[in-house]
C-alpha cells in the first residue's frame, strides 16, 4: 500500500494520487491523458473523468474507482480477453503501423469523423488496416455520434466497402432515434456507446431497437457490478472499452470482461499503447490479441505525477465529486483551480 502521505486523502482509507501522460497521438482532441489512482483497503481504482463530464456526471468515475479500491472486483469466469487496436485518426501509413505493431490482434477499431476527415480520408484509413489484418480480422468504425442518419448511412456504406466488410459501427448518431433510423436503412450493425453511458435511461437502445451490441465503460457507468446487471438487462452483445485509462483502470475493464456470462467481443481495452507512460512498470498489453489477467501494481506514479497546477486541479475535482458522491474530502488548497 502507498503511504498517505504521498497522495491526497478523499475518505477515512483512500488516498488519490494525480497523474499526468502525454499521449503518443492526439485523441478525443486532448494530448495529455489526467486523472488520479485510489489507493484503498483491496487495491487500486483509477478516476479519470474527461474535463467535458460535469461534477454530477463525473459521480460514476468515482464510484467506480472506489469499488475497484475497496470492494476489489467479482469473480472471474476466464484468464484471459481478446482485445482490439485502436487506431487514431491518422494517416494510413500510420494506422497500418499501429496494426502491425498492435501484439497481434485480429480486430480493429477505426476512429472516423474526426473534424477535417474526408470520407477518402477515412477510406483510405480503413483500407490501410485491412490491407494489414487480411481477409480474417474484423474492423470497426467509431464516429462518436458525429453524423446525422442521411451522413451516417452513406459513409457507412462507403466505409464498409473500404474495409471489405465492417463487424459494426459504433454511435454513427448522438440521437437514439437517428441511431434506430441507420440501424433500419445500413446492412451495418450497429453499436451504441454514449446513447448508454451517457443517457439517463441505458435501456432507451432496446426500446427503440437503436443497437446490435453494447459498448460498456465501467468508469461512465459506475463500477463493474453496475455494468454486470446492466449487461443482464440489455441482453444483447456486449463490447467492454476503456476510457482512455492507465493499466489501473484498464484492470477494472478486464474484470467486468471476465465476468460477464458469456465472453464479450474483442474488447476495447489496449488503449494503454495510446499512452506514453503508464502507472505501473507492467503494464497490460496484448499477446496474440489477448490480455491476461494481472493485477497491475501502480510502482510509478512518481515518475507520472501531476505537477501543482494539476495536482490542485484534481484535489478540487476530487472535492467537489466526493461530495456529491457522500464521500468525505479534504478542503480544496490554496491556489486550486478548476479549468472547467
Amino acid at each position: 500500500m502507498l503511504r498517505a502521505v504521498d497522495g491526497l486523502r478523499i475518505a477515512e482509507d483512500l488516498v488519490a494520487h494525480p497523474y499526468s501522460i502525454p499521449l503518443v497521438t492526439r485523441f478525443r482532441g486532448i494530448t495529455v491523458r489526467e486523472g488520479a489512482i485510489l489507493a484503498g483497503r483491496a487495491g487500486f481504482g483509477e478516476f479519470s473523468p474527461f474535463w467535458d463530464y460535469g461534477d454530477r456526471e463525473a459521480v460514476a468515475w468515482l464510484r467506480a474507482a472506489v469499488e475497484a479500491a475497496t470492494l476489489g472486483f467479482p469473480p472471474a469466469l476466464r484468464t484471459e480477453i481478446a482485445v482490439n487496436a485502436t487506431v487514431p485518426a491518422v494517416g494510413p501509413d500510420v494506422a497500418a503501423a499501429i496494426v502491425r505493431e498492435s501484439g497481434g490482434c485480429r480486430s480493429v477499431k477505426v476512429k472516423v469523423a474526426d473534424q477535417g476527415d474526408t470520407l477518402g480520408v477515412e477510406c483510405d484509413r480503413v483500407a490501410a488496416v485491412r490491407d494489414v489484418l487480411g481477409p480474417g480480422g474484423t474492423i470497426r468504425v467509431d464516429a462518436n455520434g458525429a453524423w446525422d442518419p442521411d451522413t451516417a448511412v452513406g459513409r457507412l456504406d462507403a466505409l464498409d466497402r473500404a474495409a471489405g466488410g465492417l463487424e459494426y459501427a459504433e454511435q454513427p448518431c448522438s440521437a437514439i432515434d437517428d441511431l434506430a433510423e441507420v440501424r433500419r436503412r445500413s446492412k451495418v450493425p450497429i453499436a451504441a456507446d454514449e446513447s448508454i453511458r451517457r443517457s439517463v435511461d441505458p435501456l432507451a437502445v432496446v426500446r427503440h431497437r437503436a443497437a446490435d451490441v453494447a459498448v460498456l465503460k465501467v468508469q461512465p457507468l459506475g463500477g463493474v457490478r453496475v455494468c454486470l446487471e446492466l449487461a443482464e438487462r440489455l441482453a444483447m452483445p456486449v463490447v467492454v472499452s476503456s476510457a482512455l485509462e492507465t493499466s489501473v483502470g484498464l484492470a477494472a475493464g478486464l474484470a467486468l470482461a471476465a465476468a460477464l456470462p458469456e465472453p464479450p467481443l474483442a474488447c476495447g481495452l489496449a488503449t494503454g499503447q495510446l499512452l506514453s507512460a503508464d502507472v505501473t512498470s507492467r503494464p497490460f498489453r496484448p499477446r496474440r490479441g489477448v490480455i491476461r489477467l494481472d493485477g497491475p501494481v501502480p510502482d510509478r506514479l512518481a515518475a507520472v505525477a501531476a505537477d501543482a497546477d494539476r495536482r490542485a486541479a484534481w484535489s478540487c475535482r476530487l472535492r467537489d465529486v466526493a461530495r456529491l458522491a457522500d464521500l468525505t474530502a479534504s478542503p480544496c488548497p490554496p491556489g486550486g483551480s478548476d479549468p472547467r
